[in-house]
């Protein structure tokens, strides 16, 4: 898949980067897709900080998207949604400065899922203006922080990648049987 990505990249030249923006928007949309794939591609692709800034775009952009389709939508199913987090709920609740304040908090938090904030954020009562305000705020420390760390992990040696994978697994693994343990 990477190096699918990657020849198609090559091949559309100038609009690579709107394919780029495009992948990254439908990845948010589906809300369960960590973007971490697509920003080490972009900067195996770009470089460092071309690939960051474009994923950073396609970060924005997709919240922004997703933002509106989910609010399209959820209106639709807005009663069925169960209560799940005393925070997402507060997020709903809330209305102008608040829910600014909330989603930019939010995304502060480099291990909240995107999705979830977007999906809080389009069943509360802020404006388009400023959930991609408090998102393209939030979003510049967890892109840095994400940026680095793929640079980091693509110069690693074969040896550390696999590593890396190992221990990866294993905290899966535990995660899934924790879970599963609580139900």
């Amino acid at each position: 898949m990477k190096e699918f990505i990657l020849n198609w990249f090559s091949q559309a030249g100038p609009f690579s980067i709107i394919i780029s923006i495009f992948i990254n928007i439908v990845i948010s949309i589906f809300g369960v897709i960590p973007s971490v794939f697509l920003t080490a591609l972009n900067i195996t692709f770009f470089g460092f900080e071309a690939g960051m800034f474009i994923s950073y775009i396609g970060e924005c952009a997709g919240a922004a998207v997703s933002f509106l389709l989910y609010r399209k939508g959820i209106r639709h199913v807005e009663q069925s949604l169960p209560a799940q987090s005393k925070y997402l709920n507060k997020l709903t609740a809330s209305t102008g400065k608040e829910a600014f304040i909330f989603v930019l908090a939010f995304r502060l938090v480099p291990f909240i899922p995107s999705g979830l904030i977007n999906l809080g954020a389009a069943l509360s009562k802020i404006s388009l203006l400023h959930f991609t305000w408090a998102s393209a705020i939030g979003k510049i420390p967890a892109m840095l922080l994400e940026a680095y760390s793929v640079n980091e992990v693509l110069m690693w040696e074969k040896q550390g990648k696999g590593i890396l994978f190992i221990v990866s697994f294993i905290i899966l693994v535990i995660y899934w049987a924790v879970k599963r343990k609580r139900v």
